[in-house]
């Protein structure tokens, strides 16, 4: 059994047009932002239930259902010994959600691939798997890579630090080479100035003129890619400024 966790739906669609076969997962959350703090994997989930809800609206029954519960298929598949394919991005955005997964995958004993967007030209490695044709994906795929029980062990270790706000730790792991996590340096740099980084890029960009968002955003994501906020999480910055 083979199954696929992706970034989110828009890949999901793109699947659909693709050869590639296996159980669809999709990871629909954005620890990125917010509250990533609990003591039990229970209260983790309430917490973050609580945060999406009051940041980007809907109701927890909805988090429940269309978040946790694609974690629980992940688990459960992973618990059969299903092969899992980790479809995720090189932004902050998508590592840190990568991190969570190995975190909670860590102790299934199952196989894990890393799948990256490895068709991407240097330039553009911080648009993920955004407008990819369905013969890039197998190409993506094709070229997988297994974790290693010490990379699986470095992606847990990184979803501690950061849910800990162990800066200290984060930028001693960054130091590690792997290629299960390329650009590493880049996105733990990232992290530990996500308070002041994207906000000071914001400023400069309105104070250069724009101010309409629809300028703002674009101008934002291509200096500050490595984050791979969407509008959401710029405009939530923005309300701050």
């Amino acid at each position: 059994m083979k199954v696929h966790v992706l970034p989110g739906d828009a890949l999901a669609e793109d699947f659909k047009n693709s050869t590639i076969e296996g159980e669809i997962i999709v990871c629909r959350e954005c620890l990125v932002d917010g509250d990533v703090k609990a003591e039990s994997l229970e209260d983790f989930w309430q917490t973050r239930a609580t945060f999406i809800t009051n940041s980007y609206g809907g109701n927890e029954k909805e988090y429940f259902s269309g978040v946790v519960a694609e974690f629980e298929k992940l688990k459960t598949a992973a618990l059969a010994r299903a092969e899992i394919n980790l479809w995720f991005e090189y932004e902050l955005f998508c590592q840190v959600n990568l991190w969570f997964c190995l975190y909670f995958l860590r102790e299934t004993g199952t196989r894990i691939f890393r799948v990256a967007p490895v068709v991407r030209q240097k330039e553009d490695i911080w648009k993920g798997f955004g407008r990819l044709e369905a013969g890039d994906l197998e190409k993506c795929l094709a070229m997988r890579i297994e974790f290693s029980e010490n990379d699986l062990l470095l992606g847990a270790d990184l979803w501690q630090a950061y849910q800990n706000a162990d800066y200290e730790k984060l930028e001693k792991l960054s130091e590690n080479e792997s290629q299960c996590f390329p650009f590493l340096r880049e996105v733990c740099r990232a992290e530990i100035e996500k308070a002041t980084r994207p906000r000071r890029a914001l400023q400069e960009i309105i104070a250069s003129g724009k101010e309409d968002f629809a300028e703002i955003f674009p101008a934002f994501s291509a200096q500050m890619g490595v984050y791979g906020f969407g509008d959401t999480q710029v405009q939530r910055i923005l309300s701050e400024i």
